[in-house]
């Protein structure tokens, strides 16, 4: 009877689940190699962890791993019900909340700690705030380099014509404003905005502004971040991002936070130093900056807290008929 273990953490509300013993070393030389390993190696085992009875349609998961080198602190390979994704700002969030709560690193209470995370599009710098009582209070990244890739592109759709920008912020999201709509990102369009945001997926799947310039393991169109604003001074907005294949973000999206700062950045509306209020459909917070204009793009900064839920045990039973489990939708 195969078993794992797992330390279970939501960040805003979305969940994350950290794999702690159960899996083999991850082959690769860096993370990104080590995804494709994962892809090839340990996608059953993603799918038991995701589908159900273990999880459900919107889980997410990690699985920890060594960085790319000795400048490094943490890896992780993120997962969800489709696949391996390329960049989880939450789940890096929880991660680093998990390594320093766990023990895993070494913190003095009520200081803040750097803890350097390589993911599959890159090496994340991160700040996390510690309490007097040992607990993470607040964990901040500096992510890749975001960047626009398409601005204001025509999608015509099932429920009318929508305009979409395409940026990267370690992976490939369109930006759709709501403000004109009569849908909003909240809990009684959810209906909608998935069915749309999978019809504005397979829309934009083969356009150009979705090919990284460097690597086409980065490459495709990873969601569509349905935005409304809530105040324009300061900055405040409100997000139903829509992932992989109709899968729905609790939390404010991280690396979707970090490519709605691209467009705005794009747009005129935020400078440097400027911050974004970003809130998910839980109603959680995340607070985006952008730090620096950079070649490459602009270099933004997302903060946001982790709470741990549990941890647990699961195992397969060689003699169950649904193996690694199903999805209903």
């Amino acid at each position: 009877m195969r078993s794992f273990r797992t330390a279970e953490f939501h960040t805003a509300g979305e969940p994350f689940r950290i794999v702690t013993d159960g899996v083999p070393d991850l082959e690769g030389t860096t993370v990104l190699d080590k995804r494709a390993w994962c892809q090839e190696h340990l996608d059953s085992t993603r799918a038991l962890l995701i589908n159900e009875p273990r999880g459900h349609a919107d889980m997410y998961g990690g699985f920890p791993t060594s960085p790319d080198d000795s400048d490094g602190d943490l890896g992780v390979v993120f997962f969800h019900k489709d696949g391996f994704s390329t960049a989880c700002g939450h789940g890096t969030i929880a991660l680093v909340t998990w390594a320093i709560e766990s023990g895993r690193l070494p913190v003095t209470n009520g200081e803040e700690i750097d803890v350097v995370v390589d993911v599959p599009s890159g090496r994340l710098r991160t700040r996390a705030r510690v309490g007097a009582d040992g607990q993470v209070e607040a964990v901040k990244f500096w992510n890749v380099p975001a960047f626009v890739t398409g601005h204001a592109l025509a999608v015509p759709t099932s429920l009318g014509l929508f305009t979409a920008t395409v940026s990267y912020g370690g992976a490939y999201y369109a930006s759709v404003g709501l403000d004109t709509h009569a849908l909003s990102p909240d809990s009684a369009s959810l209906t909608d905005l998935i069915s749309l945001g999978r019809e504005i997926k397979a829309l934009l799947a083969t356009h150009q502004a979705v090919k990284h310039p460097t690597d086409g393991r980065l490459s495709g169109l990873y969601g569509v971040i349905f935005h409304q604003d809530v105040t324009r001074s300061p900055l405040h907005q409100r997000n139903v991002t829509v992932f992989a294949d109709g899968e729905v973000d609790r939390s404010p999206c991280g690396s979707g936070t970090s490519a709605r700062l691209a467009v705005l950045h794009h747009d005129g509306v935020l400078g440097v130093g400027e911050t974004l209020l970003n809130e998910g459909i839980a109603g959680g917070q995340f607070s985006g900056c952008i730090v620096e204009e950079t070649e490459a793009g602009v270099v933004t900064s997302v903060e946001g807290t982790a709470y741990k839920t549990g941890e647990a045990t699961f195992s397969l039973d060689p003699r169950d008929p649904l193996g690694s489990g199903f999805q209903l939708r």
